[in-house]
């Protein structure tokens, strides 16, 4: 009965831990530490182009390799002898399986690719997460980070 509880106990801190690696935001509103408070570019012009794009995020493995620990301790718990260790192997793949699978998804975020006509007449595409809706006319403003990181804001 222990070793049923220390493995629901490892599953649960795992999946926890999981949590903490999802990918940080690519919005329009969102700043990292290093770009806050510094002098940045704005160049203003109209949207001429926009469409739905999916993002995705560098995997770590963390959800893998999280899976197989969980499945294959869970796994354990399971029959006795041989037949143990078949069900930990099994529990360990299929663990594996699921905890890459949900690491992907949780990696993929919607985005939208957004062309531009500035008013000095560059063409400019970015690409950012979806995080505000842009239709054909908008006047938008581009603003430029110090370390070339562009987005598009209302």
């Amino acid at each position: 009965m222990s070793t049923k509880i220390a493995a629901y106990a490892v599953a649960i801190f795992v999946s926890t831990a999981l949590l903490g690696c999802q990918p940080g935001s690519q919005g329009s509103k969102t700043y990292k530490p290093g770009q806050a408070q510094q002098a940045m570019s704005v160049y203003y012009g109209t949207v001429l182009n926009v469409a739905d794009v999916q993002i995705q995020h560098e995997e770590s493995g963390a959800g893998a390799v999280g899976g197989a620990v969980v499945g294959g301790i869970v796994g354990s718990t399971i029959g006795g002898g041989s037949g143990s260790t078949l069900a930990t192997t099994a529990g360990a793949l299929g663990g594996a399986a699921a905890g890459s699978a949900a690491e992907r998804s949780r990696a993929m975020r919607p985005g939208v690719e957004i062309e531009l006509e500035l008013d000095d007449g560059r063409i400019m595409v970015v690409v950012q997460e979806k995080d505000d809706e842009y239709v054909v006319g908008d006047r938008v403003r581009l603003i430029e980070s110090g370390d070339g990181t562009m987005r598009v804001r209302q």
